[in-house]
């Protein structure tokens, strides 16, 4: 039962990270085959943003060294509904020569708000992460790709413990000052609660009791390029995404059945469920163009391929209810 309440978007749109995120941290192989078909499975579900694979450097991310056989795969998915996007992530120049040279119009760059987290995700300071950054975020720009810069440990690090709203910011400022179309700020080992959401949020844009300021790196950052990515570990990663919708956030992160994690933070949990995102939108009347049942039909194969049940509690109640 629809019951819309005020002050909330009509639409948002879900960047489907299952593909990518979601399988990053699989300990067994899973065969290009089955990716490919997650993949379509998800589009053909309602899913326009897809985020399909990773060019890292195979021995990072072992489950995802198979992304120049997949993206080939998946060719034919932008030609049966433009509207389907297929972004990929990329760390360095290296990375986006490779998915260049496959056609992709559409990358993401990894960064972090705290050093901590730099160091072990990229062996590099928050400093010479964003310098690694700047020639592949312009050179993109100037292909005329869109380029979305992920923000890791906004909220929590499991080194250094809370991060303050104002260090986020001035990481979020310089990726957007260097071109990013989009930011996601994420919470990375699932700590925030909604009020940290709200307060930081309130930082970036400005907006009621924010604090963005001018100065060398920008001020203000438009609502409508900011997305936020959720971990549900303490179970908060719906709340935080309906205090994220009330300050105007139309772009939501999520994982097909909850799948994922973070190889190089291991106190990270799954990432909120898509089928638990879609239901509470659904309940607020808010449009995704999701298809719930095929969707959760796409998470039960995949948790089959897995040889694992699905996390998401839309999932096994679905599930349950059709038994």
């Amino acid at each position: 039962m629809a019951v819309p309440a005020e002050g909330l978007p009509r639409r948002v749109r879900i960047h489907e990270v299952g593909a990518r995120d979601g399988l990053q941290n699989e300990k067994a192989v899973v065969p290009t085959g089955v990716k490919a078909e997650f993949v379509h499975r998800l589009a053909d579900a309602g899913l326009t943003t897809v985020e399909a694979t990773s060019f890292v450097r195979p021995s990072w991310v072992p489950q995802l060294a198979d992304a120049a056989e997949l993206m080939p795969l998946l060719a034919d998915l932008a030609g049966r509904d433009p509207a389907v996007r297929l972004p990929v992530l990329v760390p360095n120049e290296k990375g986006l020569e490779r998915a260049l040279e496959l056609g992709v119009r559409e990358i993401a760059v990894f960064g972090s708000a705290t050093e901590s987290f730099a160091r072990a995700n990229l062996n590099r300071t928050v400093d010479e992460s964003l310098a690694m950054f700047e020639p592949v975020v312009a050179r993109a720009r100037q292909a005329g790709l869109a380029v979305r810069g992920y923000l890791s440990m906004c909220f929590g690090d499991p080194w250094e413990g809370p991060v303050p709203a104002g260090q986020v910011a001035a990481v979020a400022r310089r990726l957007y000052a260097m071109g990013c179309t989009e930011l996601s700020l994420g919470d990375t080992v699932g700590v925030a609660t909604p009020g940290q959401v709200t307060a930081l949020l309130d930082e970036l844009t400005g907006g009621p009791g924010g604090a963005a300021s001018g100065g060398a790196i920008g001020g203000a950052i438009p609502v409508e390029q900011l997305a936020v990515h959720f971990h549900d570990t303490y179970g908060q990663a719906l709340s935080n995404t309906l205090a994220a919708l009330q300050r105007g956030v139309s772009v939501v992160d999520a994982s097909a059945g909850g799948l994922g994690g973070c190889p190089y933070a291991k106190s990270a949990t799954g990432n909120l469920a898509t089928e638990d995102l879609v239901w509470m939108l659904n309940g607020l009347g808010i449009d995704t163009g999701v298809d719930l049942d095929r969707l959760s039909a796409t998470s039960v194969w995949m948790a089959e391929q897995l040889g694992r049940p699905s996390p998401s509690r839309t999932v096994r109640a679905l599930t349950h209810r059709e038994q």
